[in-house]
C-alpha cells in the first residue's frame, strides 16, 4: 500500500483522491473547506489537520490547488519543509507555467522529485478516473509518476520538461474554449435558420464539422446524454476556471511573442459570460449568450 498525501478537494481533486483510495492506497487528504474534507473523509480518506501534517510520512503528495499563487504557498510553507526527502511531488493544479518552474526548481534543490501534471477530462473524469494528465518532469522520473497517477487517469503523456505539462494544458484548453464557441455559435445560427438541433449535431458530427465539443460535450441538451447541458449545465468544467485557463494562454503568448487573436476573442466572450453571471455554470453554457438568453 501507499501512503499518498492529497492536498485540495474540490470539484476535481474529491474525485481524484477517491479514486486512489480504490485503487488501494492510503490517503491522507487535507482542504481549507470542511465540507470538501467530510466528502473525502466519506469516500474512504484519511483526514489530516493540515497539509503539512498530511505530508509528513506520504510516499507521494499530490496537490490540486486554485492557481499559481497557492501552489507557490502551499509547497513553500507545508510541503517543502515537512516531506521527507526523496518523496515524490506531483502538482495537477492548471498554473502558470512560471510558477511551475519555480516550484521545481526549489522541490528538486531540495532532494524531491517533482512534476507539473495538470489534467483534462473535467469533474466527470475526475470521479471515473478517466483524466488525461499532461506532464512536466525530468524523464527518468516518469515511470514513478505515471504509476501514482495510474487510479486517476485513462492517458497520462509526459510533455516535456518542468513547466511543460502546463504548457499543454492551457495551449489545449485555449483549443477547447474557442471550439466550443464555435460550436455553440452554429447551433444557435442553426435554431434561428429552423433547422431542428438534433438534425443539425447528427449532420455536424459525421462531417467536417466534428469536434470533441460536439460529440463528447455537445452544448445542446439531448444528444449526448452525459453532457452537463442536460444537467442546466451543472456539475461540469465552470466558465470562471475556464476563463482562468484562457487568461493564462493569452499571459504566456504575451511573454512569448505568440500571436492568438482567436483565443483573445475566446477570453473575452467568457469573460461577459461571467460578467453577466454565467461564472458558476459549465462554460457550454455560454450557448445561452448566443441565443439571446441572460444566465439563470
Amino acid at each position: 500500500m501507499t501512503r499518498i498525501a492529497f492536498i485540495g478537494l474540490g470539484n476535481m481533486g474529491g474525485g481524484m483522491a477517491a479514486n486512489q483510495v480504490k485503487a488501494g492506497h492510503e490517503v491522507l487528504a487535507f482542504d481549507l473547506s470542511d465540507t470538501a474534507l467530510e466528502r473525502a473523509v466519506s469516500a474512504g480518506c484519511k483526514a489530516a489537520q493540515s497539509a503539512a501534517v498530511a505530508v509528513k510520512d506520504a510516499d507521494a503528495v499530490i496537490t490540486m490547488l486554485p492557481a499559481g499563487q497557492h501552489v507557490r504557498s502551499v509547497y513553500a510553507n507545508e510541503i517543502l519543509p515537512n516531506a521527507r526527502p526523496g518523496t515524490l511531488l506531483v502538482d495537477c493544479s492548471t498554473i502558470d507555467v512560471e510558477s511551475a518552474r519555480a516550484v521545481a526548481k526549489d522541490a528538486t534543490a531540495q532532494g524531491f522529485r517533482f512534476a507539473d501534471a495538470p489534467v483534462s477530462g473535467g469533474a466527470a473524469g475526475a470521479e471515473a478516473g478517466t483524466l488525461a494528465f499532461m506532464v512536466g518532469c525530468v524523464e527518468a522520473d516518469f515511470a514513478a509518476i505515471e504509476t501514482v497517477i495510474a487510479p486517476m487517469a485513462r492517458a497520462t503523456i509526459r510533455a516535456g520538461d518542468f513547466g511543460a505539462g502546463q504548457a499543454a494544458k492551457i495551449c489545449n484548453n485555449m483549443v477547447l474554449g474557442a471550439t466550443m464557441i464555435a460550436t455553440c455559435e452554429a447551433f444557435a445560427l442553426a435554431e434561428k435558420l429552423g433547422l431542428d438541433a438534433e438534425r443539425f449535431f447528427e449532420i455536424a458530427s459525421k462531417s467536417s464539422g466534428q469536434s470533441w465539443s460536439l460529440t463528447s460535450y455537445c452544448p445542446w441538451p439531448g444528444p449526448v446524454p452525459a453532457a452537463p447541458s442536460n444537467r442546466d449545465y451543472e456539475g461540469g468544467f465552470a466558465t470562471a476556471m475556464m476563463l482562468k485557463d484562457l487568461k493564462l494562454a493569452q499571459e504566456a503568448a504575451a511573454k512569448a511573442g505568440a500571436a492568438t487573436p482567436l483565443g483573445a476573442q475566446a477570453e473575452g466572450l467568457y469573460a461577459l459570460f461571467d460578467r453577466l453571471g454565467g461564472g458558476a455554470k459549465d462554460f457550454s453554457a455560454i450557448l445561452e449568450l448566443f441565443r439571446g438568453n441572460a444566465p439563470a
